[in-house]
């Protein structure tokens, strides 16, 4: 087995370099996993494990071989190494560089009547994390970004995610390839918008059904508006007019999966 006891070891600086730079990952194809639990569901999400690092004195090497029955590197390192690479203040001892998977919208695999969230130009990768949170919580078809502001495999997005990164289906795009997408399989889009709207709950989202949500400061582009087989609102009785789009998603994803029976 190999072990590393340097930070200044060519390896261990590469691997900093995915954890800090969006770049970086996309020059390698590979990203950073930290924890047992996040692990475990890139494995079931079918991500391919390339290398793991771990901590002898918090996890051993029987319980990593339990962890990812695929072939892998395993290099044993000491807590500064750690300390180095992890991204997160609670310590599990444990990290696994992965290959990131191709996010193109022809490689989804939807059912007969899906239901998908469309959120366009998310900026703050913790509302991409909840946003993820909430689609695995209703076992949504799909989540569709729309003109990403933030790399996808940013340790951010995978922590605030708590593994839901890996349990979705996800892809990009820009907003015309989405809404050309969304056409070509017939499916209805609804988007949630001020102008020009309905109570969201006046809706029928039984049938092939997409929600499309934008960003609290800007809300959507025109061409969701236009193009929307209905804007939708979410009828509001304060001072302020809007909420924070992780919580609107949540709101309109729930009404179509009560109207569906759960």
């Amino acid at each position: 087995m190999k072990q590393i006891t340097s930070v200044q070891n060519p390896l261990i600086k590469s691997l900093a370099l995915l954890q800090e730079k969006a770049k970086a990952r996309k020059q390698t194809g590979t990203f950073l996993i930290e924890g047992q639990r996040e692990i475990s569901l890139a494995i079931k999400g079918g991500y391919e494990i390339e290398t793991v690092l771990f901590l002898p004195e918090l996890v051993s090497e029987t319980e990593i071989n339990k962890l990812i029955p695929s072939p892998f590197q395993i290099i044993e390192i000491n807590k500064e190494v750690y300390q180095k690479l992890a991204y997160r203040d609670t310590t599990e001892g444990i990290l696994a560089v992965a290959k990131t998977k191709s996010l193109k919208l022809s490689d989804l695999k939807l059912s007969d009547n899906p239901l998908i969230l469309v959120a366009e130009s998310l900026e703050k990768p913790g509302n991409v994390g909840a946003v993820l949170r909430t689609a695995d919580a209703a076992n949504l078809d799909a989540v569709l970004i729309a003109n990403p502001k933030s790399d996808l495999y940013n340790p951010n997005i995978v922590r605030s995610s708590v593994g839901c990164l890996f349990t979705n289906q996800i892809a990009t795009g820009t907003t015309d390839e989405i809404i050309a997408f969304l056409k070509e399989k017939k499916i209805n889009f609804y988007s949630a918008t001020l102008q020009n709207s309905t109570s969201y709950h006046t809706q029928n989202f039984t049938t092939p059904t997409a929600l499309v949500v934008g960003t609290e400061a800007t809300g959507l582009t025109q061409k969701w508006r236009e193009e929307a087989t209905q804007n939708i609102i979410i009828p509001m009785q304060g001072e302020i007019d809007s909420m924070n789009v992780s919580v609107a998603a949540a709101i309109l994803i729930f009404e179509a999966k009560r109207q569906r029976g759960f």
